[in-house]
């Protein structure tokens, strides 16, 4: 189960990383936040409802405790794609992405305050060398740091903020529903949350506008669909830590899908950047583990 648990988690986290792809082309297009983020979540909506026909499971199947905290989980969904879809209004999605992945050390403090962990001297390392590669991946060598929109800096952290709690919360929810049902009640919290924020956009959206619709359908399966429901189903085999490391796939994915796809650039410091903090994720879910067994072997062979 751990390695199916792990696979799924693998599999929704590259496909979160396609999103920017689909983001970017609807702002070219000339499509609102508002518009994206509706038809996104009409259609996982839609979407996931079908596979709980298909599969032939019911709302009943989960009680009215679990479905509320599922829901209230999915608002973090709704709101991951608010913050991060907003930063690459103002940012390059290479570093919107980034941005957004500072959930490696936020992840920490959600640990700490909800499972009363406390970061370890390994955790903070880790911490610094996310830091660290943010600072190289940020690009602050050439000045460029300093010409980006403040508004787009916060909304990407904010993104990370809201995409550790989907992490953290998602594998420790309802583990033994249906993972089916469970993203179709995070979908529903999720939508509930960006008609509500979004009020205003709605009567903008054309039922026969097909390319938004298309748009809508390919961020809807990358972002809304495939990451939560694969996370439902692989999150409660594996550990939060293990999640993360898996998670870190998304960024590769996201920044190679940027250079080819959106014709983006980005250096070999950039690079440098982005490696410091997958290695980051590394240390803080292996690095434990590895300096206990080097102790032990201190000690034996003392």
């Amino acid at each position: 189960m751990k390695l199916k648990g792990s696979l799924l988690v693998l599999i929704g986290a590259a496909s979160f990383g396609f999103t920017p792809i689909f983001v970017k082309k609807g702002f070219e297009y000339g499509y609102t936040l508002g518009q994206l983020n509706i038809t996104q979540m009409v259609i996982a909506f839609v979407l996931l409802w079908v596979l709980c026909l298909f599969k032939r499971v019911s709302i009943k199947d989960m009680n009215r405790k679990d479905a509320l905290q599922v829901m209230l989980t999915g608002t973090s969904v709704g709101l991951t794609g608010i913050f991060y879809y907003g930063a690459m209004q103002y940012l390059p999605a290479s570093l919107a992405i980034i941005l957004l992945f500072q959930f490696v050390w936020v992840g920490m403090i959600y640990e700490w305050i909800f499972s009363k962990s406390k970061p370890t001297k390994i955790n903070m390392i880790s911490m610094v060398v996310t830091l660290t590669g943010v600072f190289f991946a940020s690009d602050v060598f050439q000045g460029e740091v300093l010409d980006l929109p403040g508004m787009g800096i916060l909304l990407g952290f904010l993104s990370a903020i809201t995409y550790a709690g989907f992490i953290f919360f998602s594998g420790i929810v309802a583990p033994k529903t249906d993972p089916v049902l469970r993203s179709w009640f995070m979908v529903t919290g999720s939508t509930i949350l960006i008609l509500i924020v979004f009020m205003k956009d709605i009567p903008t959206i054309q039922m026969t506008d097909g390319r938004l619709w298309v748009v809508g359908a390919g961020i809807a399966l990358v972002g809304a669909v495939i990451p939560p429901l694969f996370f439902a189903g692989g999150a409660p085999h594996i550990s939060g830590r293990l999640a993360n490391v898996l998670g870190s796939v998304e960024l590769p994915v996201a920044i190679i899908s940027a250079m080819v796809i959106l014709s983006e650039t980005v250096t070999l410091l950039q690079w440098l950047g982005i490696l410091l903090i997958i290695c980051a994720i590394l240390i803080n879910e292996f690095g434990g583990k590895l300096m206990y067994s080097y102790r032990e072997a201190v000690d034996r062979s003392g």
